[in-house]
This record gives C-alpha cells, structure tokens and sequence, in this order.
C-alpha cells in the first residue's frame, strides 16, 4: 500500500510538471513530491473504537489514537440515513470493519481506510445531529438531539439525572424471559425481555455463533442453560444463555447460508436470523469473491513486471515472472481487493498466475497449459515405466465385491488414457477378488496402491445402525341387537252327511295331515303363519293354546350382543444408514386356480404384517425415513364360476410415507376411522305395515361397527461400539 501510493504520487507530480522545464528542476519537484508523500504517511494511527449508550435516545462512539486526533471532516445523507466522518492522514490498525449496533436509531457503523485517509459511517433509522469533542488521544462523537434538555432548567435535570442514575444503580437491570419463534419466511427469531430498556449491548459473530454480549445485566440461573431449537427449522440450532463477568451473555449456532438482524423495542431485544435464498446467496459469494486487502493503483503506461511487483511487495509473495511476460498497461483502481487487481491485469494481458505456498508464478496462459501438459505426460511416461507391486488388502466392513466394482474399469478406454473412463486403476493395474477372506488382491505402481489405500480407509467404515419400531394399534367395538316373532295357527270344522263326514282345515304354511287307523286322531306340525324369528336367539318367549278343533302358537325371539377388542402389532427390525430392510409375519392362503392347460394348481397369497424401512442418518442425528406399511388379514370367500373353485380376498391396511423423526422421537404416522351403521327390517307385505299391530308381523335388526387403526414409528440411532 505504501509503495503503491508513493508511486502514485510521484507519477501525478511528475506528469504535472511542464515539459518545457529542465532537467534539474524536474528531479528538485519529484523529490519535493516524494517527500510530501513520505511526510503524508508518517500519519496517526486509529487504535480502537468503543459505543456505548445515551440517555434519551442517544448513543456515543469514542475513537481512540495513538497520537492527537485530527479534526474531522463530516458530511450527512438524508436517505439512507448516514454520517460519514474522514480523518485525513490517519491509518486504521482495527481488527474489525464493520460493527453492529443494537441502539435505537442506529444499526451499524463501518470503519474503511483509502488514499491516506480513514472513514467511518455511522448507518441510522433516521438522520440526527451529531456533537464531536476531543479529549487527550480519544475523540468522542455523540449521535442523537440533546437539544430538549435546554429547555429544562439545570438544577432540575442534574437532580432527574442524579436520581435516575441511582434508581439504575440501585436497580440495575435483569434478564426477565428467553423465548423462541419462527417466522413468516423461515426466519428464527430469539427475544430477550429485560428488566428495562437501559442496556449497553454488543452483537458480534464469532465463528458459526452469533453472540450477545449484555453488560452490566444479570440472568437467573433457571434460565443459564443450552436450548436446542433445531426442531423449529429455521438455521439457528441452538441457543446458550450463560452469565459472564460482565453480565450475560448468548450464543445462537446457525448453519447454513444466513442473514441476522439485532433490534430492540421497548424491554425486547431481538436477534432475527434469515436464511438465505440462492439467488442472494449466489450474489453475497459475487460481493466476497475477492478477500484481499484492499489497494488503489493509478498509472499511466506502465510495464506490467512493474505492476506484478508492487502487487507481490504489497502482498508479501515471493514473485516468479516469465521472460515472455512483457509490456505497458493503463490502470486507475481505487479501494480495490489486490487479488481482484491481479486478476484483472492478468487478464488484459493473456496471462496466468499458479501459487505454490507463498511463491507467486506469473506466465502467459498457453506457457502455462504447455508446461502443465508436459509435466502430465512425464508422470505418465513415469508411471509406465515405473515397477508393478502387488499388495494384499484385508477388507473390514465394507464388500470386497462392492469395492472392486468401484476401481474396476466401467466404461471404454480412450486412446491417451491411463486407464478406462471411471475407474482407479491404470492400464497395466488388475484387482482380483477374494470372496472367501474378503479381500482384494491390488497389482498397481506404488502411488496407485497408495491411492488405493487412502480411498479405501475413506470407504471401509462400519456403517451406523438404526432400530426402527412400528406399532400398529387396531380397536374396534360393535353392537348387534336383533328381535323377532314367530306364530301360527290351525281351524278344523267337520260336516256330516249321509255319504260320510268331510273336514275343512285352515292353518300355516307347513300344516300336516294325518290320520291314524281308527281315524279319529289329527295332527298339526308346525303350521306357522309367519316366520320371522330370530337365528341362534340368546332369549325366547313361547305361547299356545289348543282346542277343540283350534290350535294356536306364538314365539317372541331376541339377541343383542356388545364387544370390544385391540390389536397390537409391534414389528422391529434393525438396519443400516441408508440399507432397505424388511420384516414379515403372517400366513399365506392357498387356494386353487386353473392353469393355461386346463390342470388345476394351487397359488397362495400373502396375508402378512410387513414391515418395509429404508433409514438415512442426517448429520444433526435426526433419520430420514422412507416407509412401507402392511397390515394384511384373510377376508371371505369368492366362489369362481364354473365350479373352479375358490378364491379369498385380503383385507389391506397399508401406509407409504417419508418421514422427517429426531432420534428416539415417536410419531403418528396415520391412521384409518371406520365406521359401519346397519339397520334392517323384513315384514310381511301390507300386514307389517299395519300401526301397532303389524308389530306382529315385522323382525328388526341394528348392527353398528367401529373400527380404529393408527400407526406409530420409532427409530432409534444405535451406538457406535465398534473401534477401528
């Protein structure tokens, strides 16, 4: 920086003198510019930056120098709302550029450096006046409108002053409550309830945490503990509330491409972090793509060696240029990263840079692809040459099987290759496979096999293992309640006449005749005028009257059963990250079918509970599963036409879901409510129509089923016992 700004000087003096002068008082002016420069760069230097808080709304930034802080030229912009201050001749030694806020009106404050002088910008809610004041090597400038006080008078506001900073003594100030949310748009959002809002707070990132640094504010120990809040699905996974020295401190661990913002409203502070969408993620990578410090370059038709040494001096590299690297360049770059410089010259000029440690090649880029593409066919001229080896490697965990499929060729080999499309190995390599010990026998060069037994250390792992628990709870409950009747009667009148007696019979359906040898004995066997009884009655009632030539009888029938039953299926099967498994238990029904050739042969089917899982492990230990689930029972009988035979049906109860559960976590897959309702009635026509009395002639039936089916899952990530 110091040589690229004394060159620059130097040229801007030079090129501003006349060219009618002469030759001495051309050297006289180039050295008086020299020196300005050097006495220019003999500047103060900024050693720290402090904030801190204010009352009314105010906050108050103090600079801290290693020698007398110059005065400082400041301008405002309205919207956005800014106060830019430069200090002329001063150098920033801070650490840190950029510093969040968490003031009322203010959100960050920027510290950049460029052309012999440093700027800081203070970033507000809204523009407000500002007060600077020197005070030995410290320079305090004070943001916010003081401007109410003059309107109180002194005494007064010493005493409200006075008494406010002893109530805050007295007081001080408590954190109430922690709480997490989620927003609207994915965000996680932590809010801190203080006791009041006087709070000096200091956000800052540090690592993958993001901190808050509370000073002077206590936390109760009920609330200094680690909050696991991964379940929320935002990035923050975690949030730790501790007590410091200074007072209380959080952390939130975030993962992933994010964004936060710090704000406090009234008691609440709030931390709000914002995943990023690609399209700002892809531009956040454009703005960071160069992270080099910054310089400035301004020459006119200066060789191109010149630049590529005040860049590597600039740098610290160690520099190595072509003989081919050659000519003149034109540049003006301001506040720019140096590896976005050095590529931009690079380019204008054809060439390319390779960085080995700190040694920095410079060369035109075909000079680069040639040397590169020499030295490939030197290793590979090397590696034809070089000795075979054959190497016995013992196999742990893993297949041999498998892994040879990996390193065998795959695919066909191009001319110039040393070895086939996606394989290991090389032209003159082989792999044999010993399944019997699980090994592979390697026949390669001494780096082949060393490649060889860095992939397969990567690959020969045990695999972590997951216990997957189903349980298939079935409940159903039903009611049957049934009433019937059945009655009949029989009427038989005799007539004499002098050819003989004849008989008129009335009765039900199914009245029988008979006549014994004297033929005087008749009897009815069940005449019944209706039938609508009740089948296997759990009660019955029997009435009947016989007469002389009248014989009646009558049955009132009835069954009403309730009952209750569960089923629990609880299957378990253990697998492997990312191994399908499946368990089954059940029957399989025969049953006969009729085959192409007319022959009769038996089939089955599968009446099973089956279980079906394929587990992926996450790297936050949660599992990713992919689920098949049956529950299967025998259903009825269909008879097949032409007297074939017989077939049943199956009863299927099955779910296929991807599900997201955290280890040892249960969960309600789904579930299946049933419900049967069923009422029947069976009258005789026109009689059981009949008010009141076609009672006589009707039977009713209600029948009501429940059935409940629900489907719990839990998986469990085994330890790991086994030790490499």
């Amino acid at each position: 920086m110091d040589i690229a700004n004394r060159s620059q000087q130097l040229q801007r003096g030079i090129s501003g003198c006349s060219a009618n002068l002469q030759r001495p008082l051309r050297i006289v002016l180039a050295l008086s510019c020299l020196l300005i420069s050097s006495l220019s760069l003999a500047s103060v230097n900024l050693t720290g930056i402090d904030f801190s808080s204010k009352q009314g709304g105010r906050f108050q930034v103090k600079l801290d120098f290693d020698g007398t802080p110059p005065e400082p030229k400041g301008y405002n912009i309205e919207k956005p709302a800014r106060i830019a201050l430069d200090f002329a001749g001063v150098s920033s030694q801070l650490k840190q550029k950029k510093h969040p806020l968490s003031f009322g009106n203010a959100s960050s404050a920027v510290v950049l450096e460029s052309s012999g002088r440093t700027r800081m910008i203070l970033n507000l809610v809204e523009l407000a006046p500002y007060t600077t004041r020197v005070e030995g090597n410290s320079l305090y400038v004070e943001v916010g409108d003081a401007g109410a006080r003059d309107y109180l008078k002194p005494a007064r506001e010493d005493k409200l002053v006075a008494a406010t900073q002893k109530v805050s003594k007295a007081r001080g100030n408590e954190i109430r409550s922690i709480d997490f949310k989620r927003g609207e748009l994915g965000e996680g959002k932590l809010l801190i309830t203080l006791d009041n809002p006087k709070a000096d707070i200091n956000v800052f990132v540090e690592g993958e945490k993001i901190k808050i640094d509370f000073k002077g504010a206590s936390i109760p120990e009920s609330l200094q503990r680690r909050y696991d809040v991964s379940d929320f699905a935002t990035p923050v996974q975690q949030v730790e509330a501790a007590a410091n020295e200074g007072g209380a401190i959080f952390a939130l661990r975030a993962i992933g491409e994010y964004d936060y913002l710090a704000y406090q409203t009234d008691n609440d502070y709030v931390v709000s972090v914002k995943p990023l969408t690609k399209a700002e993620s892809e531009q956040r990578q454009k703005e960071f793509a160069y992270v080099g410090e910054k310089l400035s370059l301004n020459f006119q038709d200066i060789e191109v060696r010149a630049v590529l040494q005040l860049i590597a001096d600039f740098t610290g590299l160690n520099l190595v240029a072509s003989d081919t690297v050659s000519g003149k360049i034109t540049l003006r770059l301001q506040n720019v990263p140096w590896d976005q410089a050095l590529e931009l010259v690079l380019k204008t000029k054809g060439l390319d840079k390779r960085q080995v440690g700190n040694v920095l090649m410079v060369a035109p880029a075909a000079e680069i692809a040639e040397r590169e593409r020499q030295e490939i066919e030197n290793n590979k001229q090397v590696e034809e040459l070089a000795p075979l080896q054959t190497e016995y490697i013992r196999i742990r965990y893993a297949d041999a099987k498998a892994l040879f499929e990996l390193f065998k060729d795959g695919g066909t080999e191009d001319e110039g290759d040393s070895g086939g499309s996606g394989t290991m190995l090389s032209l003159r390599g082989s792999i044999i496979v010993d399944e019997r010990t699980n090994s592979l026998l390697v026949t390669e060069t001494a780096q082949k096999l060393e490649d060889f037994r860095r992939v397969i250390k990567l690959l020969d792992v045990p695999i972590r293992q997951v216990l997957i628990e189903a349980r298939i709870v079935i409940a159903n409950s039903d009611f049957d309640e049934q009433l019937g009747i059945q009655w009949g009667g029989v009427y038989e009148s005799e007539a004499n006449s002098a050819s003989g007696g004849n008989r008129l019979i009335a009765g039900g359906s199914n009245n029988t005749f008979v006549e014994q040898a004297n033929g005087e004995t008749i009897d009815w066997d069940d005449a019944l005028g209706v039938d609508l009884g009740v089948s296997n009655p759990v009660g019955s009632f029997s009435l009947g009257y016989i007469g002389t030539d009248v014989a009646l009888s009558f049955e009132l029938s009835a069954l009403e059963s309730q009952g209750r039953g569960e089923i629990v299926s609880q299957p378990k099967v253990i697998t492997g990250d990312k191994q399908l498994a499946v368990i089954k238990s059940g029957t399989e029904v025969p049953y006969q079918q009729s085959s192409g050739n007319g022959a009769t042969t038996i089939a089955f089917k599968e009446a099973v509970l089956k279980l079906e899982v394929t587990p992926s492990i996450t790297p936050d230990d949660r599992i990713i599963m992919d689920l098949v689930i049956n529950q299967d029972s025998l259903g009825d009988l269909i008879q097949l036409p032409g007297g074939r035979g017989t077939i049943p049906t199956i009863d299927t109860t099955q779910l296929e879901t991807q599900v997201l559960v955290g280890n040892g976590e249960t969960v309600v897959l789904g579930g299946v409510f049933r419900t049967e309702d069923v009422k029947s009635e069976s009258k005789v026509p026109v009689l059981g129509d009949i008010p009141y009395l076609g009672r006589l002639f009707r039977q009713t039936s209600i029948r009501q089923v429940k059935a409940e089916t629900l489907i719990f899952i839990t998986p469990r990530i085994l330890a790991d016992t086994l030790i490499d």
